[in-house]
């Protein structure tokens, strides 16, 4: 399957940069010397924002310039993230159900994974606005968001029941790492937590892997199971009709078409 919307040299770059930047974000306090100045990640927001937001603005400007996202491909862009912001508010805080990401899988297998790299950060974007969301986890959100529409377009040719098996499973898994990973950008600051779930300073690699894990399991599975299993839910039922409806707007809309020119007869 040719997605509908490809990743050029510019667009793979930008992507590059952005998910570098994300995981240096996510992860440096599990690096960082004993005795450095380690602060809470609501320090850091002001330039995340100036480096994520960017850099995300970068990757649709990339794939424009590379051929691989024109004007109605924006256009796409924009309708999808605007169903997502307002869908967010129908899961907000109702233990972790929240159908947002039945659009981001769909979107990025439909239309690319490009195409979903900048879904899932501009539509958390977008609803952050709506909701007054706005705050030093946002840019962890749209990065997380981001990498889930991505990988979504990354997976494997398949059609039919097997397609939407491989999704259904997809969507479960993505469900529970975002969770794992939104948790590791307040995770080392939290105080007053057991020493089998607290961040260790210093502490070998694994082992604060391994608390990190066990923190997750403690505190947020409650909300990633529901969260994965509405996924799972959402895509068995209405994948099909939405993929359809994607793929039949994109080969509609011909995106990455070169128009050409003759001269009119005299």
């Amino acid at each position: 399957m040719t997605p509908a919307v490809r990743i050029g040299k510019r667009s793979l770059l930008a992507i590059l940069a952005t998910s570098i930047i994300g995981i240096i974000a996510f992860s440096w306090p599990l690096f960082a010397a004993p005795d450095s100045a380690a602060v809470a990640h609501a320090n850091d927001a002001p330039w995340l924002f100036a480096l994520v937001v960017p850099l995300l603005l970068a990757v649709v400007l990339a794939q424009f310039t590379d051929g691989g996202m024109d004007a109605k491909a924006v256009a796409l862009l924009g309708v999808l993230a605007a169903v997502v912001a307002a869908m967010r508010p129908l899961g907000g805080g109702a233990a972790g159900l929240e159908p947002i990401w039945v659009i981001l899988v769909l979107g990025g297998r439909a239309l690319g994974p490009g195409f979903g790299f900048s879904l899932g950060a501009v539509s958390l974007f977008a609803s952050a606005l709506m909701t007054g969301g706005v705050g030093p986890w946002l840019p962890f959100q749209m990065l997380g968001a981001a990498w889930v529409g991505m990988g979504a377009g990354l997976l494997p040719r398949a059609s039919g029941k097997p397609e939407l098996l491989m999704l259904a499973a997809y969507g479960a898994v993505a469900a529970f790492a975002f969770g794992l990973l939104l948790n590791l950008w307040f995770w080392p600051f939290t105080a007053g937590l057991p020493a089998a779930i607290a961040f260790e300073p210093g502490a070998p690699l694994g082992q604060n892997l391994l608390a990190w894990i066990h923190f997750t399991i403690v505190t947020s599975l409650g909300y990633d199971i529901p969260r994965a299993v509405l996924t799972v839910v959402l895509i068995m039922l209405a994948g099909p009709t939405i993929l359809t409806a994607l793929r039949r707007a994109a080969r509609r809309a011909n995106f990455g078409a070169v128009p050409t020119f003759e001269a009119a007869a005299s």
